[in-house]
């Protein structure tokens, strides 16, 4: 099946309520409350509850909901009910750049399903005090979920606007404009230094308002910030396929140091993995072993 048609698991594109959606996003985070960063104290990933649950119901997991819905040119696995992504491409927003994806032990990686609003990031602006069902609710929140580069999801891991910005300076508002409607719906706060980085951020674009709907608009995707040299896509190509390797040659080198040191992080099973708030884990991760990857994606206990 390919993209441009509408799956089943892509109804995660509906649209959402109390976001403050169509508002100035200035407006919106000055409605939001300014307070210190909570304690991470107790925050697990279990917190948020099972990863990629299927929360809606239509028979697919979160992870390749989104997948379905920001890739193109998708193909999908034969007998999944069009749920499981075998195949596509992302125009990643976060980097500009273009991503095949393949499933694959060696290649599910290159593209990662990121929290906008990052969860340790909400557990200490205000989550730890939602019910636990509102928690997986925010986990799951097609709202709050972007498939993006790899690299550039471990990069951001859980920093929020003071600490990290997507190098596509062309997708930052909206960046900054989709975590502050994410927080106005959970009713999570922000720091006044997260503040001021977004104010930073939406001073360039007074016009921007808090999106009114999920995934990526087309044209920010688009929007790269590549250097003056990449002025051909076999260049952009090349420069991809030099960083796959690089970055499979350090997974390769911190996975013969955690076994040389004696350091491996080892699950007897996903439900343990699950228990640690680890899952999912992804090749090169601690913990990661090929027994518990049952589908040999590279993604074990999805």
């Amino acid at each position: 099946m390919v993209a441009g048609a509408q799956p089943e698991c892509a109804a995660a594109a509906e649209a959402t309520d109390n976001t403050g959606a169509g508002q100035a996003a200035s407006s919106v985070l000055g409605s939001l409350q300014v307070k210190g960063r909570a304690p991470k104290t107790g925050y697990k990933r279990t917190q948020f509850g099972k990863a990629w649950a299927d929360v809606d119901h239509n028979g697919c997991d979160t992870r390749n909901d989104i997948l379905s819905r920001d890739l193109s040119g998708v193909k999908h696995r034969f007998g999944t009910h069009s749920c499981v992504v075998k195949s596509g491409t992302l125009q990643d927003p976060y980097t500009g750049k273009s991503i095949t994806f393949k499933r694959g032990q060696k290649t599910s990686t290159a593209v990662q399903i990121d929290h906008v609003v990052a969860l340790s990031d909400a557990w200490q602006k205000g989550a730890q005090k939602l019910a636990k069902s509102v928690r997986t609710e925010l986990a799951n929140d097609p709202y709050n979920l972007l498939a993006v580069q790899g690299r550039a999801n471990q990069q951001k891991s859980d920093g929020d606007a003071a600490t990290w910005l997507p190098s596509n300076k062309g997708f930052r508002c909206e960046y900054v404009a989709r975590q502050i409607g994410v927080k106005h719906k959970y009713s999570l706060w922000v720091t006044a230094a997260e503040k001021s980085a977004m104010e930073r951020v939406l001073a360039s674009c007074p016009a921007q308002t808090v999106p009114d709907y999920t995934g990526v608009r087309a044209t920010s995707a688009q929007q790269s910030q590549q250097n003056d040299t990449q002025t051909s896509q076999e260049q952009a190509q090349q420069q991809q396929a030099a960083e796959d390797a690089a970055a499979a040659a350090a997974q390769a080198q911190q996975q013969a140091q955690q076994q040389s040191s004696g350091s491996d992080v080892y699950y007897q099973n996903c439900t343990a993995a699950r228990e640690a708030g680890a899952a999912p884990i992804y090749q090169g991760q601690p913990g990661y072993r090929a027994a518990l990857d049952r589908d040999k994606d590279g993604v074990a206990c999805e």
